[in-house]
């Protein structure tokens, strides 16, 4: 029938449901890039990324492990256990790269290691072991959409660097993240597209995916109040 129009993919409804809810995470995003004080405050920034991407293979091999036990008796679980066992092992070892970084700001690994991480980090991880374990292991995608969906871009991680003078170096992660992620993205988006989710299926990643954002958000103002 002439004057229809396709329905929006699941990708690109999750993503424009996530920028509507937005304000709040780009509003604190920005008051950290642009913070005055940045070049005193980046070490700790980087710690309390540290403290995220630490727990993010875990978190996805314990969703790829339960999609898989699951996988006989659910196909979408088939799916995601087949997506998660490619992705993975992409993500490996990213956090040994900020662990890299901040030992050029004079942040031994130990030093790192022995510091407690933020209730806050541990409220998002800790949902995310909720859903898999308790209801269903699909609510990941929601996680994984957020954290690898926004990348700082490498025009303005090269700004901020030039802006604080910190070494070059304190950097690669940003950089690596705004070069890989976009692809990583677009490897989720089109895996989503393509898996059988139900409405309540998706509804499901939705809400994870803005919880997710919503505690990043709380994470950057938490970074821009301590101190």
């Amino acid at each position: 029938m002439s004057g229809m129009t396709e329905p929006m993919s699941r990708s690109v409804t999750l993503r424009l449901k996530l920028e509507l809810a937005a304000d709040d995470y780009h509003a604190a995003a920005a008051a950290l890039w642009s913070h005055p004080q940045l070049r005193l405050r980046f070490a700790d920034y980087l710690f309390r990324i540290h403290s995220i991407i630490r727990a993010s293979v875990p978190v996805m091999e314990a969703a790829r492990d339960r999609a898989a036990h699951l996988a006989a008796d659910d196909p979408l679980c088939a799916t995601l256990a087949a997506y998660l066992a490619h992705h993975v092992p992409e993500e490996r070892h990213h956090d040994e790269w900020l662990l890299d970084d901040l030992e050029v700001l004079g942040v031994s690994r130990a030093t790192v290691m022995v510091r407690q991480p933020s209730p806050i980090v541990a409220a998002l991880a800790g949902a995310q072991y909720y859903w898999i374990h308790h209801y269903h292991p699909i609510a990941v995608l929601g996680y994984i959409a957020v954290l690898e969906g926004t990348p700082p871009s490498e025009a303005l991680v090269r700004r901020v660097q030039k802006a604080t003078q910190l070494p070059a170096a304190a950097f690669r992660t940003f950089i690596k993240h705004a070069r890989l992620d976009p692809h990583h993205r677009d490897d989720l988006n089109a895996a989503l597209d393509a898996m059988p989710l139900s409405n309540a299926q998706e509804e499901l990643v939705t809400i994870n995916a803005i919880e997710t954002q919503h505690w990043l958000a709380r994470s950057l103002r938490e970074t821009l109040s301590d101190g």
